[in-house]
């Protein structure tokens, strides 16, 4: 629709139907006939079926044939024509499910986000899904928050490369050029803003309290980097900034999203998160609690109805309320003409299209790919992977014939490939054998272990030549609402655990999961450790190709592992202190440091290993006209072809305000055939050695550290300077 039109079509709204189109209730509710609609959850309202008419958007409805029939009844009943649009929670693929979001990080790999990404939007777009809420680039240091498996780690500068390319792959590479999207690509949302990762406690929907610095250096640059991508939505957090709830933070939401970095796009909060407001005890009531959002600049809110119920006598009594209100709408109407609504108010969806995409082929394919690559090797002892071809091979544990491999947030998704099947498929005439292999149920449902067939499965087992021990935690337990105080395997799982070791076969520990686990003890006693995440669709199946050693290994932390839960949070990025280590050598009592465990974790940030030997060599520094090359070589010293993960990291030793031992800045993924070796280059930049100085991002002169390597623990550094 041309400008001219969209502009006659806004000024034809009256007042409540401009507020109508800035709420958003789920399907079920605009799809009733009674004159009033029912409430539900935290929607407090009784609402007239005119209102329901004039709603703008709606969540969570699936399927082209249901998307097309509840489309055309809205048109019948819109008096001004205006469509619907469609959203929903399309996080890690949709019918097609990728590796959630946290594994996805550890492949290190942007251009597999993207493509996942736009997989995603190809087959949901084809289902009538229209906008997606997703990407969720929430910084994470605490394993503890069931919502850790949304993210894509503990790193800014990972998350925003991995928000960016996503975006791109939701909305199309030419959306930044052109302002519209296609066929096949969808609107994404940012989510959410901001500093939700930051949990008091990991306790979902609780308080976060940052100094400005840490929110700006750490917690918001991911969100602007989908910004810079041009994503076209952002959705604000449940939690407080600054004591504020970030639905009607203002200082946040216009001046640092919008007047600092330019956003134009449509805000919208999360569900029901302006009417949780009142809880917080930020509004009065919900006449206040409209007020308030409609001038911190949100756009649409999502399943409560303050601002429809309110907003009118607010635009009576305020002109600036009036001047929000309207320019709310116009970016409502502008990102429903981006996506061509107007002249197609289905979009793509199109029960054929939907039938030929969801889960063909070529998805499948490029979801085993993408999950082999976000598989992470944590421990090798003595070769015992790869598998060889011939052993007789025991599966025990709850993952050993489980489809429950999707991970949380895979709303549309049917089973995925179990671990037994993959191995099959790999391996059809291999002997294998499972024990004690019964689901593990959800503590939603009160089950809270496995249950004890531990004799029955040494027995079973103890002939074999090697076994996976595979374990981990319910999906259903990880997520929105998932958080927990104990990261443990379950008892009878840790037991299975360490009989299966006692039998003298070697172990390889297979953990599922959506967030690091508390695995000390059980990773001492394997020959191996395969961190298997919760990998979607082709999880079995990527998992025999990097067990059997078709695939190399490569895949790279993106959150630290913890020792035990007594360290979190436990991150790679830390400020030193005053009393950093041991003093001349010496131990000493007063450092900072617990007395019974050390500071470092378990597994850090970046490690991984492969089944392929690289080594590091010749670190240099070199000044290239306003900023430097930093150029390391790697080679494979042997072992199979293989993808090392190359990550520079960097150090300001001195400066105004504390820096981070490390911080990440570059990552290369490099393919070695044996015996192989290459230089490889990074470009560093002033904006790279920048901070928040308390006014403004800044690099300060002085002596720096870069440093090169495969895992955040085992780096080369050269000096250099500003």
């Amino acid at each position: 629709m041309k400008q001219e039109a969209l502009d006659r079509l806004f000024d034809s709204l009256t007042d409540r139907e401009k507020l109508a189109e800035m709420t958003q209730l789920v399907t079920s509710l605009l799809t009733g006939r009674e004159d009033m609609a029912t409430t539900g959850g935290s929607l407090e309202a009784s609402l007239l079926r005119s209102d329901l008419d004039s709603v703008g958007t709606t969540l969570n409805c699936f399927g082209a044939a249901e998307s097309r029939r509840v489309q055309d009844e809205h048109l019948a009943a819109n008096p001004h024509k205006i469509p619907l649009l469609f959203m929903a929670d399309v996080i890690h693929g949709y019918r097609t499910v990728f590796p959630i979001p946290l594994a996805m990080g550890c492949s290190f790999d942007c251009e597999a986000a993207r493509e996942s990404a736009e997989i995603a939007a190809r087959e949901c777009s084809a289902a009538g899904v229209q906008l997606t809420f997703s990407p969720m680039a929430d910084l994470v240091r605490d394993p503890r928050w069931g919502r850790v498996m949304e993210s894509t780690g503990e790193d800014p500068w990972l998350n925003g490369k991995m928000a960016a390319a996503m975006v791109r792959g939701y909305q199309g590479g030419d959306y930044e050029k052109t302002g519209v999207i296609g066929p096949g690509h969808v609107a994404a949302c940012i989510k959410h803003f901001a500093a939700y990762g930051a949990s008091e406690a990991g306790r979902d929907y609780n308080t976060v309290d940052l100094s400005e610095g840490m929110l700006r250096e750490y917690y918001l640059p991911a969100y602007l980097a989908a910004v810079r991508a041009g994503v076209c939505m952002a959705m604000t957090s449940f939690n407080t900034v600054d004591r504020v709830p970030a639905t009607v933070n203002r200082p946040l939401l216009r001046g640092i999203l919008r007047e600092e970095n330019g956003f134009d796009g449509v805000v919208i909060t999360d569900y029901g998160a302006l009417y949780e407001t009142l809880a917080h005890g930020a509004c009065a009531d919900k006449r206040e609690a409209a007020k308030k959002a409609i001038e911190a600049g949100v756009d649409i809110e999502m399943m409560s109805t303050c601002i429809l119920e309110h907003g009118e006598e607010l635009m009576r009594e305020d002109d600036g309320i009036r001047q929000a209100v309207d320019e709310a709408v116009r970016r409502i109407l502008a990102l429903k003409n981006k996506l061509g609504l107007f002249e197609n108010p289905y979009k793509d969806a199109d029960e054929e299209r939907e039938k030929a995409l969801l889960l063909c082929p070529a998805h499948r394919e490029a979801a085993r790919r993408i999950a082999g690559e976000s598989i992470v090797l944590l421990k090798n002892e003595n070769h015992a992977l790869p598998l060889r071809e011939g052993m007789k091979i025991g599966i025990a544990g709850p993952f050993a014939r489980s489809r429950s491999v999707l991970g949380s947030w895979a709303l549309a998704g049917t089973d995925g490939v179990s671990l037994l099947e993959g191995l099959r498929e790999a391996w059809p005439q291999a002997e294998l054998r499972t024990a004690m292999d019964g689901e593990l149920g959800s503590l939603f449902d009160g089950v809270t272990d496995v249950e004890d067939k531990i004799d029955e499965a040494c027995a079973a087992l103890a002939d074999c030549d090697v076994i996976l021990a595979a374990v981990g935690e319910n999906q259903n337990d990880t997520g929105e609402c998932s958080s927990k105080t104990d990261l443990r395997l379950t008892k009878n799982q840790r037991r299975m655990v360490k009989r299966l070791c006692a039998l003298g076969r070697p172990v390889v520990l297979v953990v599922f999961s959506g967030r690091p686990l508390e695995i000390r003890g059980e990773a001492e006693q394997c020959a191996a450790v395969v961190q298997a995440w919760f990998l979607g669709t082709e999880s079995g199946t990527a998992l025999a190709d990097v067990l059997t050693g078709r695939v190399n290994p490569s895949g790279r932390l993106a959150m630290s592992f913890p020792q035990t839960v007594g360290q979190i949070p436990v991150y790679y990025n830390r400020m030193n202190t005053g009393r950093p280590r041991l003093t001349n050598g010496q131990a000493d009592r007063f450092i900072t440091r617990f007395i019974d465990c050390p500071n470092e974790p378990l597994y850090p940030f970046g490690y991984g290993l492969s089944y392929t030997k690289f080594t590091y060599s010749g670190l240099r520094v070199e000044r290239s006209g306003d900023g430097w090359q930093v150029c390391v070589t790697v080679r494979s010293e042997e072992g199979p072809e293989g993808t090392e993960t190359v990550q520079l990291y960097i150090r300001d030793c001195a400066a105004s305000r504390v820096r981070p031992l490390q911080e990440l800045r570059g990552v290369q993924r490099v393919r070695l055939l044996p015996g192989e070796e290459r230089e490889v280059r990074f470009t560093l930049t002033e904006d790279d050695l920048a901070f928040w100085n308390g006014e403004a991002f800044a690099a300060e002169p002085g002596g720096f550290l870069a440093m090169a390597g495969g895992s955040s623990d085992k780096l080369l550094t050269a000096p250099f300077s500003l």
